[in-house]
């Protein structure tokens, strides 16, 4: 986990991931109905613990927004403290995935969809962003859908923020770009100050600084209360504790516990698996993360947040992302995340609350462009349409409804252009000579290839001799045989004389079919 070449980077990235981190705990934990100590406490057990098992190099685990609904309609079914069992069961279940070796499936998830994914969250933080850079917060901060729980909606957030502006966050906001931006050129990246000073950080003490200012000058700009950080703060170390919950073992028995639990644990897992395909995709490096080792850590992660008294967690792309963007380069960036939320949550909570909401959308807005830059549009585009459109149907499905949603459209368009390939495959077929004709199957022939199948042998002239060559068939589905079947039936009437070549061929049992001796 630990390189000392990049230590400077992994401190540098751990310090973005954790100012972007610290308000999605807060927000998501408001959005799910719990306590927003909750938040923190998935948020540092994803730092600390997930990052400890992981073998994912530059991935960040917490609380997600996509498990807000579920979460908040859990504990509202079950109470908190019994909710708690849940994150434990869900932990016990992502582990037993593990074990059993269900992370293969993060694999087939096609690029295109994945690339889609990432590009809509960046569109969908740039457009929820802007309403915390005007300071108009009406909203929580880990919010991703399109229509919100307040009747509102991404785009009708955005018109309220523009009737009802504040001054002062806009200042902090524009200066902070001006900062985050400017830290990006080449002139400035070798500078060794820039190197030294991680840009996020200069914007968010620039935004204390401000605020701090516009409040003493007393000049109307001062960013009220509403529009910064609210880290719960404790008098003293017993009420520190107290936020801790303990679930409520006497309802183990309560099957609501258990059902919840398995519904919780395929979505949580199925998040993880596509944020760990996405961050492998931002990698500069493109290291493969094991994704059974991911589904075991996600696990024992959920286990802990549970038993003190967190809501549940999985890898979440924000701030993997944010941790890319920032040049993290090792687990150490993620695990310093973690341990900066648990320090500054126990120790400085007062200077957290200090912090602009503006501040931070200006890092997240930065982020969002990243993800969603002109040039992936244009790359996508260059790649053909059937690779465009799996993409631009993920990103619409993300901004229009959730990120499962989209994630679901984009791969239903994905399967589609699958079927359509398959339809149009010819299976090599060949014209040997007058009258006779060959067609040569592929190495696995299933379902998806019946319709093509059908295709060629309509094409297939009367009075001829029809070879079906299977050498090379290692599987034959019974879609795929019912179709050569039904075509033997008539082949005769036809005039077809129809032969089966391949070692498979004595099995395939078709009616008057001949094979040749081997």
């Amino acid at each position: 986990m630990f390189d000392k070449r990049f230590l400077a980077d992994d401190v540098r990235a751990g310090v973005v991931v954790f100012l972007v981190a610290l308000p999605l705990c807060l927000g998501i934990a408001l959005a799910s109905n719990a306590p927003l100590f909750s938040g923190l406490i998935a948020g540092i057990a994803g730092g600390i613990v997930v990052t400890v098992f992981s073998g994912s190099r530059l991935g960040v685990s917490g609380p997600a927004a996509g498990l807000a609904v579920m979460v908040a309609a859990g504990i509202e079914q079950l109470g908190l403290d019994t909710y708690l069992l849940v994150v434990i069961f869900c932990g016990i279940v992502q582990l037993t995935a593990g074990f059993l070796k269900a992370g293969v499936i993060a694999h087939y998830f096609p690029s295109s969809v994945i690339k889609g994914m990432l590009a809509g969250i960046g569109i969908i933080l740039i457009l929820k962003q802007i309403r915390h850079g005007l300071g108009n917060d009406r909203s929580w901060e880990g919010e991703l859908e399109l229509f919100q729980i307040d009747g509102h909606n991404t785009f009708s957030e955005i018109l309220s923020a523009l009737k009802a502006l504040s001054p002062g966050a806009i200042i902090v906001t524009a200066t902070s770009l001006a900062i985050l931006l400017a830290w990006q050129h080449p002139a400035m990246k070798d500078r060794a100050f820039a190197k030294a000073l991680p840009a996020p950080l200069l914007v968010v003490v620039l935004g204390i600084s401000l605020n701090t200012l516009f409040s003493r000058v007393g000049n109307g700009l001062s960013i009220s209360s509403d529009h910064l950080v609210a880290v719960p703060v404790s008098s003293s170390l017993g009420e520190f504790l107290s936020n801790f919950r303990r679930p409520d073992f006497s309802q183990i028995t309560n099957p609501a516990v258990y059902t919840t639990g398995l519904a919780l644990a395929l979505v949580a897992s199925i998040e993880t698996l596509l944020s760990v395909e996405a961050t492998d995709n931002l990698d500069p490096e493109k290291r493969v993360t094991p994704t059974n080792k991911e589904l075991k850590a996600q696990g024992l992660g959920n286990l802990v947040s549970g038993l003190l008294g967190g809501i549940p967690l999985t890898q979440v792309i924000v701030r993997s992302s944010a941790n890319v963007v920032a040049g993290g380069k090792t687990r150490l960036a993620s695990f310093i995340h973690g341990v900066l939320l648990l320090i500054c949550v126990a120790f400085i909570p007062e200077l957290l609350n200090r912090i602009p909401l503006a501040s931070l959308a200006a890092i997240l807005l930065v982020i969002g462009y990243r993800l969603a830059r002109v040039s992936l549009f244009r790359e996508m585009w260059a790649e053909g349409v059937w690779q465009f459109l799996p993409f631009i149907v993920t990103i619409l499905g993300l901004v229009f409804t959730d990120l499962l949603t989209g994630i679901m459209l984009g791969m239903v368009v994905a399967f589609f252009e699958i079927l359509i390939y398959n339809y149009q495959l010819n299976f090599y077929r060949e014209q040997t000579d007058e009258g006779c004709m060959t067609i040569r199957l592929t190495e696995h022939m299933t379902f998806l290839n019946k319709a093509a199948l059908k295709r060629i042998l309509r094409e297939v002239p009367k009075n001829c001799t029809l070879t079906i060559d299977m050498t090379r068939t290692r599987i034959l589905d019974h879609d795929v045989r019912e179709v050569i079947e039904d075509f033997a039936t008539h082949a005769a009437a036809d005039g077809v004389t129809l032969r089966i070549e391949g070692r498979d061929a004595p099995k395939v049992a078709l009616m008057g079919i001949s094979s040749p001796p081997h």
